[in-house]
């Protein structure tokens, strides 16, 4: 049993040392990273799928969390005490709408990032405040919303129009 407790130790470091990755930069004409494998699943539960956001001729590419269905959207990222830098969450919407979230019960503070059908960013809610009950909305009708960790979008200099991608 000490043995096994041990095997079970190690595996998890060799895990986590495995999952441990940060986001990088690649000008827009170097070849895309290859896509995250099918089978990669966050802490959560959620599929990891890779998203990248085109700003300046610059790709900056992510692994977020996909939470596709009602329940996972009304989950989100409550309750969470962090986020690595290369990670976050995609919310798709089978048709359009303006979008309104909250922070109710998220210990984080987010840019929440508005995405229109073709991709491009519509707006940009920046460092959100934890536990606000104010509504964060879209200006217009979005097929998607992103949320990074609070001042990421400022970092890599992400702006309205900048262009997002993920496997849809």
């Amino acid at each position: 049993m000490k043995y096994l407790s041990k095997f079970f130790a190690l595996s998890g470091l060799l895990f986590a040392s495995i999952n441990i990755s940060g986001c990088y930069a690649q000008s827009a004409d170097s070849a895309p990273r290859q896509a995250v494998d099918e089978a990669k699943f966050a802490e959560s539960g959620l599929r990891l799928i890779p998203l990248t956001v085109e700003s300046s001729g610059t790709i900056y590419q992510f692994d977020v969390e996909l939470a596709k269905t009602q329940a996972e959207q009304a989950q989100g990222l409550m309750f969470r005490t962090e986020m690595a830098p290369d990670r976050g969450m995609i919310f798709p919407f089978s048709q359009d709408r303006m979008a309104s979230f909250w922070m109710k019960n998220t210990v984080i503070p987010l840019d929440i990032i508005f995405i229109r059908r073709d991709g491009t960013i519509e707006s940009i809610a920046a460092d959100t405040i934890p536990y606000s009950l104010a509504p964060v909305q879209s200006g217009e009708p979005v097929a998607a919303v992103l949320e990074l960790i609070a001042g990421r979008a400022q970092e890599l200099n992400i702006q309205p129009g900048d262009m997002v991608k993920w496997p849809r």
